[in-house]
């Protein structure tokens, strides 16, 4: 057997971190480690690494643990913020960039970054113009390969950070999702556990360069995963 690939993932406390924790078990090709602020319950048999660590020593694990490729599901809400641009960018912007900075100076080559649909320099919206911006900076920081995925509406289940707009969204996703065609459907809603299938196949992918994926991309890559583990 060749040797697991290590992946460092942080962001494991929400949705898609939970559920990349939950699906990393099933493949025995990947070492995941998990770099948190604080500790989450981990499900009943699952094989990975918990290290506890405030943000300001993650370079220092990083160096220790030396990862491969890089997991990032960093990210807070607009309410959790206190509805303050500046605490916003410090975890979605900052700490990312800054962990990926890092990453790289302990020899990681490769990073899996969750974004969202309809991210964009150009955006009016202040999360969505966030959002391009870290995209468009992690691409110097020198990884060979960066996975940008762009999920629609996230379906799952949260243990905490309860956000009714999104609540309301996934109870009328059925009837909304068949309307969005064409560019449109990037918008669609998709399942957490389908995008930590996704970050998972493509944290194992060697080719260079910097990739983008939808709704549909993340399905396929999910799609491989799932053969990869069968």
């Amino acid at each position: 057997m060749s040797e697991r690939v290590r992946v460092a993932l942080v962001g494991s406390t929400g949705l898609i971190g939970r559920s990349i924790i939950e699906e990393a078990n099933a493949s025995d090709q990947i070492q995941l480690i998990a770099i948190s602020r604080r500790e989450i319950r981990v499900p009943d048999g699952v094989k990975m690494e918990m290290i506890l660590a405030d943000p300001s020593e993650w370079d220092e694990v990083l160096k220790t643990v030396r990862p491969i490729s890089l997991i990032n599901a960093l990210g807070t809400t607009w309410k959790r913020a206190g509805k303050d641009e500046e605490a916003f960018r410090a975890v979605d912007y900052d700490l990312v960039l800054e962990t990926a900075r890092n990453a790289v100076a302990a020899g990681c080559e490769r990073m899996v970054t969750i974004s969202s649909v309809g991210a964009s320099l150009q955006s009016k919206n202040f999360y969505l113009r966030v959002k391009g911006e870290v995209e468009r900076d992690l691409a110097k920081v020198g990884m060979k390969r960066l996975d940008i995925l762009r999920p629609g509406l996230l379906k799952g289940s949260r243990q905490s950070d309860f956000r009714v707009g999104e609540g309301l969204a996934k109870i009328a996703s059925p009837l909304i999702d068949p309307l969005l065609r064409g560019t449109k459907s990037a918008y669609r809603s998709i399942d957490a556990r389908m995008v930590a299938q996704g970050a998972l196949e493509l944290s194992l992918r060697k080719a260079a360069g910097k990739f983008p994926h939808d709704n549909d991309g993340i399905r396929r890559a999910a799609r491989d995963w799932n053969n990869r583990t069968s």
